[in-house]
């Protein structure tokens, strides 16, 4: 369990890392700290087993970590988020 959770919190910190450095304002959430948080984040993404990290913009999922990843190698970060345009 130790090495699942360190690979959780070594994503969430990728995210963060690229959203900061992106300048895109973001609320970490900590569902571990809170089952009302971890209930509303598998509300969100459609599953009652999700696990973090979950990336929602509001109330709209827009993906897990794979599909951020794959998103911000694309280059197509504002768009996997749900952004407006510029």
């Amino acid at each position: 369990m130790l090495s699942s959770n360190s690979e959780i919190r070594k994503s969430q910190q990728t995210i963060q890392d690229i959203l900061s450095g992106s300048k895109i304002e973001f609320t970490a959430v900590d569902v571990a700290a809170n089952r009302d948080d971890l209930n509303k984040m598998r509300e969100v993404v459609g599953n009652p087993t999700a696990l973090a990290p979950q990336i929602a913009n509001g109330d709209v999922y827009c993906g897990d970590f794979e599909a951020f990843q794959e998103a911000v190698e694309n280059k197509a970060l504002k768009e996997f988020l749900k952004l407006p345009s510029e």
